[in-house]
C-alpha cells in the first residue's frame, strides 16, 4: 500500500477551512436554551459593518474565544453570540461614497430611498467582518448572530428609552 503523499508546502487555509466547517456541521459551538447545565454567556460587542477587523477586534475576540472554549470544557452550557453594530455616520459615509460612485444625489432620495441602498451596501459589505471572525476561528454560535438594527432589536431599544422617559429618568434638553 502506498503511503500518502506530502504535499511540499502546508496550506493552513485548507486544514482549518476543512475542520471549521466539521465543527459547524456537528455543531459544535451551538448552545441549547433548554439546557440543565449552568449558562455561561458572551455578547460580542458589535464591530462596527463598515470596515475590517482591527489587531484590537482580533485580540478581544481571541479572549472571548478562549473564555467560552475554557466553559464548554467545564462542562458549562456556553453560549457566544455574534453581531455587528450598524455604524450609521460611518456606514452613511460609506453608501454616499457608493451613490456618488453611480452618479446617485443623496440629497434628491427620500429617506425610504436612502435606506434601501444602505440596506443593499448592508449586505454587500456586511458580511466581511463575520467572514473574518469565522476565519479566526471563532467559536460563535452563528445561528444566533445579530445586527444592531435588526426589527427585535430596534423595538425593544425604542419600548426601553419610552419606559425610562415615562418614569422621569430621561429627557430630552435643549443645547
Amino acid at each position: 500500500m502506498p503511503s500518502p503523499k506530502l504535499e511540499k508546502t502546508y496550506n493552513p487555509s485548507s486544514i482549518e477551512d476543512k475542520w471549521y466547517e466539521h465543527w459547524i456541521s456537528k455543531d459544535y459551538f451551538s448552545a441549547d436554551p433548554k439546557s440543565e447545565k449552568e449558562p455561561y454567556t458572551i455578547v460580542i460587542p458589535p464591530p462596527n459593518v463598515t470596515g475590517m477587523l482591527t489587531v484590537g477586534h482580533v485580540l478581544n475576540n481571541t479572549i472571548q474565544d478562549i473564555l467560552i472554549r475554557k466553559a464548554r470544557m467545564e462542562g458549562k452550557e456556553a453560549c457566544w453570540i455574534p453581531g455587528t453594530d450598524h455604524a450609521s455616520i460611518a456606514t452613511e459615509s460609506k453608501v454616499v461614497a457608493m451613490l456618488e460612485e453611480q452618479g446617485i444625489n443623496k440629497d434628491e432620495l427620500t429617506r425610504e430611498q436612502f435606506l434601501k441602498h444602505a440596506w443593499e451596501w448592508k449586505e454587500k459589505y456586511g458580511g466581511i467582518i463575520i467572514n473574518q471572525l469565522k476565519k479566526l476561528g471563532c467559536s460563535c454560535d452563528w445561528d444566533k448572530e445579530r445586527f444592531t438594527m435588526d426589527d427585535n432589536y430596534t423595538s425593544s431599544v425604542l419600548s426601553a428609552f419610552v419606559k425610562l422617559y415615562e418614569k422621569g429618568l430621561i429627557y430630552k434638553g435643549h443645547r
